[in-house]
């Protein structure tokens, strides 16, 4: 069987580590290395880390003696990864009961494929922990063009991917590259469009693992305020298409549909907060919808609410 290399990045998350790292140990997966890395955590982190190091032989311990941030840990771990696969999970998150074994399988079976992804579920701070399905060979797997999920995302680069228990070939992700710090909310995004620039994507509606909603989430400053999120994701399609996207034949237009996806999400949440009378957040989403695409202010984007996942109109109530 094929190995698989996990790093776990680590900052104040000492009370969710150890299930964490559970739940990568019990997917059965027997060439399998997890190394943490704590980023000076405070709260006990390295303590537990050293401690599961010592209980099983498959987990190594990176100690950082100062907060490096955060794509320090994502990047240290790119560049101990030697397996022929390799996945990034936070700290704070859990695999599903065989989601490892797989997304193994399938990129096994494609071997044009560069990573796997599903879905997540989220559980929030306080409520049970959400009970996930066995994923078994039942998981339905969509195999794209990595183009076409190019193509997807700068359609719909707004809408959510479980972009955390993404399983990737190390072949490919060492192709890619580091993560950028440039992108504190979207790093993950860009890499994605990066990797999937490197051959085709397989991808499932099964849920694959569990994300944690507490009020330390990385990216939980950005989800409150709309107007920098979508700011963030108009950061990284630049970044893409001015580097590894470039590439594409169809780079120019790729960018500006991404930007004018932007730009309609920008829009109708800025008439959701006028409708409720949040009118300084609403003028900012209209400034940032006008700068990236004019017409979408001139012109309302009707089309737009027809391929949403969830209508905006179902809240401007």
């Amino acid at each position: 069987m094929p190995g698989v290399d996990v790093a776990i990045p680590c900052f104040q998350q000492g009370r969710f580590l150890r299930q964490c790292v559970e739940s990568v140990l019990s997917q059965g997966i027997g060439d399998l290395r997890i190394l943490i890395i704590d980023n000076a955590s405070t709260d006990g982190s390295a303590e537990i880390a050293r401690r599961l190091a010592t209980e099983n032989r498959n987990v190594e311990v990176s100690l950082h003696k100062a907060n490096l941030g955060p794509h320090a840990s994502f990047n240290e771990g790119v560049d101990w990864a030697r397996a022929d696969y390799f996945m990034v999970l936070c700290a704070d998150d859990l695999l599903g009961p065989g989601s490892l074994a797989a997304m193994l399988a399938i990129l096994e079976e494609n071997l044009d494929a560069t990573f796997a992804y599903g879905r997540d579920a989220h559980w929030y701070e306080g409520a049970p922990q959400p009970v996930v399905a066995t994923v078994g060979d039942f998981a339905p797997w969509c195999l794209r063009d990595g183009h076409d999920f190019v193509f997807e995302r700068c359609r719909n680069p707004e809408h959510y991917i479980a972009a955390g228990m993404v399983l990737v070939r190390t072949s490919a992700q060492k192709a890619a590259g580091h993560y950028r710090d440039t992108l504190p909310h979207t790093d993950d995004f860009e890499m994605l469009l990066r990797l999937a620039c490197l051959g085709r994507v397989a991808d499932t509606q099964a849920v694959v693992g569990i994300k944690r909603m507490h009020d330390y989430n990385r990216t939980k400053e950005f989800l409150a305020e709309r107007t920098r999120d979508l700011v963030e994701r108009q950061a990284a399609l630049e970044s893409f298409f001015a580097r590894e996207g470039s590439a594409l034949p169809d780079a120019a237009r790729l960018l500006r549909l991404g930007s004018r996806s932007i730009a309609e999400r920008a829009y109708w949440c800025a008439v959701k907060d006028a409708v409720h009378g949040r009118f300084r957040a609403a003028g900012e989403l209209f400034s940032l919808a006008y700068r990236l695409s004019p017409r979408v202010v001139l012109l309302p984007p009707f089309n737009y609410l027809w391929r949403m996942e969830r209508s905006l109109l179902q809240s401007i109530r």
